[in-house]
């Protein structure tokens, strides 16, 4: 089936955004807060700081100038003074450092709750849900995306409430202590902060398509890392390489074009910062000569190293705009995950009992996307008895998959119903459904650990000796008795450390293992021998005598003995019966049949 490209996303506020995250937030909300207190705290003593040093500079200035003062009094006052700033100091230093353990706590709380919130969500995605996005682009939603986030948040509780701060109190001490030069930051803190957003407006977009490019990098890796040995088998590492490399370079591109744009605030704030340091050196020069003005060399002092705090809180603040910059894009697409509605829900008041293996496809209709032009089965109108062996053959693209997983509902259909045990699917609990529905694919997946652990998915309850039986079924005892751990030998990830037939062998066993009322083995034995397939399924008649057995092949002799074959082709049934009827009634179960037999009638 062709892969979806993951939709564009509609307009949404980021107000929105910002609110279905924040529900990850959670048991993070008091360190989230603490931290935004400490960080008041540390910004109120730095912004004190300069006023206390005013008033040290204009008493010790009004001493030199009057002359009054002995050694004495001037020594008393600056350890006065001293005492006071150097209190100020140990303070901003202590609350700088708890905002910063609370802060680090506040953000990785919050990103493993994000990460968990996400992980969950695509856990409870249908098949129609996962077609929507790519595998890659769920992968880098869940890493590299939230990884950003993380940043974003921890900037956002720690740099974005302090430079604000710091710019408000800087504001207010500099217009209370020099009302007359208030004016310089007026003009031109309103200047800069047009730039900013301007640079901010331009970057976004550019940031958007940089992590649409992710999705294509990390698909290039999954995809090359997967089929490594087809690469490997045809030399396509160099194709493969260039391959990847453009994926790369395009990244790159974007990425340099949106952080050239972000890259001009440094030189702004540093010229706008030496313009104001230079108006005031200007201008409090005048007034501090002028016997009539207020102003003091105190008050100077105080105002540049208010100036140099109000630009470095704007320089602070630019960083946090170019990670809200990077962010945006991730911000979107995580909420675009976490707002996905399962298409598949259990029912409001869902059955909990599958009665027996009877299946009945009543005039079933199946499209993969509402806006398809063509359905993908089509008029599908079926009766299977419990307990019955159905075979279903045809050619590739003929819906034999999408056949079966209606019955196990990975997806609904589209129209008519499908009923197991009498019921709607729909009506089911699905985990009662699909625990009583065990599915074999011919692509199945073995996961890390040991082989007893990976049967165990299909009944963790299961014993050694029921273990050892559904492989004997399955024709897997043999192979797994070789191995010098036997059940306990290791499974790497994947099963990359057993054959095509052996893994194909394991997972029938695990299947077997969950006692189902359907079990359906998707050209499930494709990978093993006749001999090895007979035995298989001549184990699986005797030893499972009520369960309704689907076996989908491409091999007759692996349907042959069916108490019904299906023959279907282009989404339709196009002939029901046994061997020998087909035989003479259906054209393409004939030529299969032929095909597979031609040669001294030796089957392939």
């Amino acid at each position: 089936m062709k892969k979806n490209k993951v939709p564009k996303a509609q307009k949404v506020s980021y107000l929105r955004i910002a609110k279905e995250l924040s529900k990850s937030i959670r048991q993070y909300k008091k360190p989230s807060i603490l931290s935004i207190v400490f960080i008041a705290l540390e910004t109120l003593f730095e912004c004190l700081i300069p006023f206390v040093m005013s008033m040290l500079i204009n008493q010790l200035t009004e001493f030199d100038e009057t002359g009054m003062a002995d050694s004495a009094t001037l020594l008393n006052t600056v350890l006065i003074y001293g005492g006071i700033l150097l209190a100020m100091a140990i303070c901003s230093f202590a609350c700088g450092l708890l905002s910063g353990r609370v802060s680090a706590k506040a953000s990785v709380g919050f990103a493993t709750n994000l990460r968990q919130d996400l992980f969950y969500r695509i856990s409870s995605f249908s098949f129609t849900n996962i077609d929507k996005f790519s595998v890659s682009s769920l992968v880098t939603r869940q890493t590299t995306d939230i990884t950003y986030i993380q940043l974003c948040y921890m900037l956002l509780i720690r740099i974005a409430m302090r430079s604000p701060l710091m710019l408000i109190f800087s504001i207010v001490m500099a217009a209370i202590m020099a009302p007359s030069m208030a004016w310089i930051y007026a003009i031109l803190i309103p200047i800069l902060a047009v730039i900013f957003v301007y640079l901010i407006h331009k970057a976004v977009p550019i940031f958007n398509r940089v992590f649409d490019r992710y999705d294509e990098l990390n698909e290039s890796v999954e995809e090359n890392v997967r089929g490594i040995r087809v690469v490997k088998t045809y030399t396509r590492e160099e194709f493969e390489k260039k391959k990847f490399f453009k994926a790369s370079d395009d990244m790159r591109d974007q990425f340099v074009v949106g952080e050239r744009l972000l890259a001009l605030t440094n030189p702004f704030l540093s010229f706008f910062m030496y313009v104001s340091m230079l108006f005031i050196i200007w201008f409090g020069s005048y007034q501090v000569l002028d016997v009539n003005s207020s102003i003091e060399v105190g008050q100077i002092s105080a105002l540049i190293t208010y100036g140099a705090q109000i630009l470095s809180s704007l320089m602070m603040l630019s960083m946090v705009f170019v990670m809200i910059a990077m962010s945006t894009a991730c911000l979107r697409r995580v909420y675009e995950v976490l707002i996905e509605e399962p298409t598949i829900r259990n029912p409001e008041n869902p059955v909990y009992e599958v009665k027996d293996g009877s299946i009945v496809f009543d005039h079933v209709n199946f499209k993969y996307r509402p806006d398809a032009e063509k359905f993908a089965l089509a008029d599908v109108d079926l009766t299977i008895k419990p307990g019955e062996t159905i075979g279903i053959i045809g050619g590739t693209g003929s819906s034999k998959s999408t056949f079966v997983n209606l019955i196990s509902r990975f997806y609904d259909v589209t129209e008519g119903r499908v009923l197991v045990g009498g019921v709607d699917v729909r009506d089911y609990d699905l985990q009662t459904l699909r625990h009583n529905v065990s599915m074999v694919l011919q692509k199945n997946v073995l996961f890390s650990g040991t082989i007893k652990e990976n049967l165990r998915w299909g009944n963790k309850e299961a014993t050694d000796e029921e273990i050892k039986e559904a492989c004997h079924i399955a024709q897997a005892d043999t192979f797994v008795e070789s191995f010098p751990k036997k059940y306990d030998s290791p499974i790497l990830q994947g099963g990359t450390n057993v054959s095509g037939g052996q893994k194909q062998r394991l997972c029938i066993a695990r299947a077997i293992l969950k006692k189902p009322k359907v079990l359906i083995l998707d050209d499930s034995t494709s990978a093993v021998d006749t001999k090895t397939d007979a035995f298989i399924r001549e184990g699986l008649k005797s030893s499972l005598p009520g369960t309704t057995k689907i076996i989908i092949a491409q091999r007759v002799s692996s349907v042959q003995d069916a108490d019904k074959i299906l023959v279907m082709d282009d989404g339709r049934i196009v002939n029901v019966g046994k061997h020998e009827e087909l035989l003479l009634s259906s054209p393409i179960y004939k030529e299969i049949y032929d095909l597979q037999n031609r040669v001294g009638g030796e089957q392939k």
